[in-house]
Parts: structure tokens; C-alpha cells; sequence
């Protein structure tokens, strides 16, 4: 796979999670209040981990849907950014598939393997790899174009749905848009919605987030790690 095309998998790890309640139509003036929430939330993020479920849909040529599950992992010190990713379900069957973004370097392990591959250059993707956690609305505004689109109940959570397309033309042509479910007083998402052009996105949920406590030892490596 091409490591564009890898990045922008992992991005949508990185970076709200139930199917939709109810979806209340939101006035633009909005948006700078939301923001301005996230702004606020970011500055006291410093880890989180939580449960994902990761769907990958294609509907050409013809229907189909990969799904995976797991545990994310994210921290931030300063300006230096992780990630961790572990899979243990892959369509309802075991995986050992992991992802790691630290100093700069993704590293991806798949299931059933023991190699590791690594992208140095993954870096200056690291904006779209930290969207939705932790990232603030001056995050945000840097890297897209943002438009509120209304508000939605998820899990008790009211959560701000935003529209983001990439400022980036090189990033447009390989992620149309992405749509986020953001609590703002928490700097999280609890659903993000990849679409990579008409006929595929990739969908991901979270629940179960677990802020600013300890994470496990293991949480930015795995296996075969090097």
C-alpha cells in the first residue's frame, strides 16, 4: 500500500460512536463557541485511551465491510505526539494488527507477522494523525476547512458535528472529506467519517474513553517493535 494511503488509514484511527440519535440542524455562529471549547479542553489534554471499531466500506464494485477492533492509545507532552493502535478482532476473528506513531515514525505490524514496517516521513502528516484527540479548534482551523453542520446526542454526549476538507490539494486527493463527532469540552471524537471519494469511506467509533489516567507500559509499542 502506498504510504499515502497508509497514513490516511492510520488517520482515521487517530483519529467520536453509536449510531446517530438525533441530529439538530446548528447555526454557523456556533462553530466559534465550539472551537473556542476546544481550544480550552486541548490545553489540559494529556492522554486518553479508549474502545474502537474501525470500518472500512466500499460500495463498488461491490458491497463490502471490513471490520476491525481494539484499543486506542494517545498522549501528548509538549508538542510531541503518540499514538498507539492493537487490534484483536478482524471481522470477528482474532488480530494481532497494530499501528504506532511516535517521534514522528508510523510503524505498522500486521496480524499473523512479526515485521515491522516503518515510515520515517510520517511527521509532517502528524496534524491529520491527531485529529480529534486532543487536537484544539486552532488545530483544526490550520489544516481545513471547517463548517458545523449541527448537533447530535451520541451515548448521553452532545457532541458538535464538524465538516473538515483538507486545505492541502495534495491530502483532497486521496480523502474528499472527513466528519467528526466532537464532545468539545473534552477535545475527543466519538465518530469520524473518512470519505476517500464516492464509493469508499472508512468509519470509526470510540467509547469507553478513559482521560488524563495512566496508560499500560506496552501502549506505543508491540512486538517485533524496532
Amino acid at each position: 500500500m502506498r504510504l499515502k494511503a497508509r497514513l490516511v488509514f492510520a488517520a482515521t484511527l487517530a483519529l467520536a460512536l453509536v449510531p446517530s440519535r438525533a441530529a439538530l440542524a446548528a447555526p454557523q455562529d456556533d462553530l466559534k463557541g465550539v472551537l473556542d471549547r476546544m481550544n480550552a479542553a486541548a490545553a489540559n489534554f494529556r492522554s486518553t485511551s479508549a474502545d474502537v471499531e474501525f470500518d472500512d466500506i466500499t460500495t463498488e464494485p461491490v458491497s463490502d465491510k471490513d471490520v476491525f477492533k481494539g484499543v486506542v492509545y494517545y498522549d501528548r507532552k509538549g508538542s510531541a505526539f503518540r499514538m498507539g493502535v492493537h487490534f484483536n478482532l478482524h471481522n470477528n476473528k482474532p488480530s494481532t494488527k497494530s499501528y504506532t506513531y511516535v517521534g514522528g515514525v508510523l510503524k505498522i505490524k500486521d496480524s499473523g507477522s512479526d515485521q515491522v514496517t516503518s515510515y520515517a516521513q510520517a511527521g509532517k502528516f502528524e496534524s491529520y494523525i491527531m485529529l480529534g484527540f486532543g487536537a484544539s479548534g486552532t488545530d483544526l482551523e490550520a489544516k481545513w476547512d471547517v463548517k458545523q453542520t449541527g448537533w447530535e446526542t451520541i451515548d448521553g454526549v452532545k457532541t458538535a458535528i464538524l465538516e473538515l476538507v483538507a486545505k492541502d490539494p495534495e491530502v483532497r486527493k486521496n480523502l474528499s472529506k472527513v466528519t467528526i463527532w466532537v464532545d468539545p469540552d473534552r477535545a475527543v471524537s466519538l465518530k469520524q467519517v473518512f470519505t476517500l471519494n464516492a464509493t469508499s469511506s472508512k468509519v470509526c467509533f470510540y467509547s469507553n474513553f478513559k482521560l488524563n489516567q495512566p496508560l499500560p507500559g506496552d501502549a506505543f509499542t508491540f512486538k517485533g517493535d524496532h
